[in-house]
């Protein structure tokens, strides 16, 4: 994601069948008592706050006056008094639970006013039971968890136990090998669209081979020419950054710059003419499928490009409990109470808002209703906390008011017309930064147009900027996104790749349980070392010994454990980069931007003025063959 700025903000597979779960847990857990090569560690994954070693502990619930107290949800019961253990800080209960579906938490000191459920949250935790059982519940202060071990298992299987025996899930879509391409920065196959026939200097065409902040001149051409060189890799389906028109340039003087990421959109129906046409990636769709090959879509519904100003020339956030939204007859409401449903307060532009919208005629948003500033959050820049997550600008781009039907609706028939021309699925852009009910509805909508015209396999997934599973998890669990970025893998490998300990590798996979319902799993979330955002691995590696044994080990990593591989272009030659943004973004045809040419690979060599395509680098030749392997016996 980019902001309207040169420097834009950071964001926030199926198991293989040659390594069995067991397998590889048994492997982390070798790793974990494996000495590294210590280094800065890892941001830590969110952890649950400690809470005070306290006397009183009570399992409380519904299932209370079948284990002998008077009633249900009693914070004092004797009856369900859990007891000290060996273990410091933890307190355990042994009873006889009969079959039933409850709900429980454990309170402190005979009183709710302490409390603690679900994930160690307020939410009540459900117990399911199909039969009378034996539970040994075992709540811990340090952590704020409960957790229940059934204690009369039978220890033998049986005839019958067949019954329960049920192949793994498998998400449609899932078990694919990602290439992740920006595509002005792959190969240029026609100098003719480099300016997006547009006339004039670089503030007018968006064109600047020299900057890394403009237009390069790659494009669907130069993509289709070199499926070769991708298909070689091993790759199944090909992830494109957002190939929609975008406004060509965006701020002023040393912070200009150029559109050619993608997420500056001026119109979602229409290919951004510097990289081709929407005929042009009709016939790459059509020959990557011929060789099997996927074609995914990075999509954004969150914002547009930034053409709508305010006549007060403020962009500072302004809360809801400051100046609220107002209907047109003038009356306050949330926009977050009408999420979900069908209906929405009409808007009047010019007392609506705490900022009063002005459009800018100098481009017209594709389609139409792009055009209504009513259809905005008008509320300012956010400031990544609070309700300014999801209701504020990213950075200026045009925040869309996405509790309302019509954006949910309008961009649901956007992305519909996307699929009849074969695209495959679809990678979405900040999702966190949308309410959660639009993913409710907007993803059951694509996804019910995508089955009916027998696309059962369209897969989407969402950037949900977090390392923390229960935060990325109910994306998953609760809408029909199929996935999620797994950004907590990419933590824990990197980290674990450049010399760090392996138990937070440890911690990673012993998280994929959120994921889990009857038709989701760990298993299909896209794995990756970096990316377009963040950085790529050679960069994180760069304080390392032995940096080029280092990148293969983390791509080993990445192909052997669950989840579907990411390889973001250039990773497989060796780039490296100096950063995230525009410093990990470099060109694998002959670059002329003077800082790229003399960035260090990982090899120790130049990038240089060459073109990047050997398929005899050692990366290449190390990615090729793990992706090839893992590709033939998945399929």
């Amino acid at each position: 994601m980019n902001s309207k700025s040169a420097a834009s903000s950071v964001r926030s597979q199926p198991l293989p069948p040659y390594l069995h779960k067991r397998s590889w847990r048994r492997w982390v857990t070798a790793l974990a008592a494996t000495p590294m090569l210590a280094l800065a560690p890892m941001a830590p994954l969110a952890s649950i706050p400690a809470v005070a070693d306290e006397t009183s502990v009570t399992l409380a619930g519904s299932f209370q006056s079948l284990l002998g107290c008077s009633a249900d949800w009693m914070a004092d019961c004797e009856a369900t008094s859990l007891q000290s253990t060996d273990q410091e800080g933890q307190y355990s209960l042994e009873v006889e639970v009969p079959a039933g579906n409850y709900e429980y938490k454990v309170a402190l000191n005979k009183s709710f006013d302490t409390s603690y459920g679900l994930d160690g949250g307020e939410e009540n935790i459900p117990l399911a039971l199909s039969a009378d059982s034996r539970l040994r519940f075992t709540f811990d202060t340090a952590t704020g968890l409960t957790q229940v071990v059934p204690l009369d298992l039978r220890g033998k299987y049986s005839d019958t136990d067949a019954e329960l025996v049920a192949a793994p899930v498998r998400q449609a879509g899932s078990g694919e090998q990602f290439y992740f391409v920006l595509t002005d920065r792959f190969d240029n196959g026609s100098t003719a669209n480099d300016t997006g026939g547009l006339e004039g200097d670089r503030l007018t065409t968006g064109f600047d081979p020299t900057d890394k902040g403009f237009y390069e001149g790659g494009d669907i051409a130069g993509l289709h020419s070199k499926l070769d060189y991708i298909q070689g890799l091993g790759t199944s389906a090909i992830w494109l950054t957002p190939s929609f028109k975008n406004m060509p340039v965006q701020g002023s003087g040393d912070d200009a710059s150029a559109g050619y990421h993608g997420y500056w959109v001026t119109d979602f129906t229409q290919i951004d003419p510097h990289l081709g046409t929407n005929e042009e990636l009709s016939e790459l769709i059509d020959d990557a499928h011929k060789r099997g090959i996927k074609v995914y879509f990075d999509i954004i519904v969150n914002h547009t490009a930034d053409l709508i100003d305010n006549k007060e020339k403020k962009y500072s956030y302004v809360e809801q409990s400051s100046l609220p939204y107002k209907d047109a007859q003038g009356q306050a409401f949330d926009p977050a109470d009408y999420a979900g449903s069908d209906t929405f307060p009409e808007l009047d532009a010019s007392s609506s808002f705490p900022y009063t919208p002005v459009v800018s005629d100098q481009v017209k948003k594709v389609p139409d209703w792009l055009n209504d500033p009513t259809l905005y959050h008008n509320r300012g820049d956010s400031t990544w906390e609070g309700e300014s997550v999801t209701y504020g600008d990213f950075q200026g781009l045009d925040d869309l008011m996405t509790e309302n039907p019509k954006v949910v609706n309008g961009f649901a028939e956007v992305y519909k017309n996307w699929v009849d021309l074969g695209i495959d699925g679809f990678r979405i852009d900040t999702a966190k930064h949308v309410n959660f009910e639009f993913w409710e509805q907007w993803t059951k909508q694509v996804q019910d147009y995508a089955r009916a015209q027998g696309k059962d396999d369209f897969f989407m997934f969402g950037e949900v900027y977090d390392a923390d599973a229960k935060k990325l998890s109910p994306y998953v669990r609760k809408t029909e996104m199929n996935s999620v970025l797994d950004f907590t893998f990419q933590s824990a490998a990197a980290g674990f790749a450049g010399g760090n300990s392996a138990k937070t590798l440890s911690t990673l996979f012993s998280a994929d349980d959120y994921y889990t319902t009857a038709n989701t799993s760990a298993d299909a979330l896209p794995t990756f070392l970096g990316n377009h955002d963040m950085g790529r691995i050679g960069y994180f590696l760069n304080n390392s010994n032995q940096k080029l044994k280092r990148d293969e080990l983390a791509h080993e990593l990445m192909f052997l454990t669950r989840g579907q591989p990411v390889v973001y272009y250039g990773d497989e030659q060796g780039f490296a980069g100096t950063g995230g943004d525009k410093d990990s973004r470099q060109s694998l045809f002959a670059s002329q931007v003077s800082d790229y040419q003399n960035q260090e690979l990982i090899t120790g060599e130049k990038l240089g003025t060459q073109d990047r395509y050997d398929s005899d680098s050692p990366l290449y030749q190390h990615i090729a063959p793990s992706l090839n392997f893992a590709n033939q016996t998945k399929r």
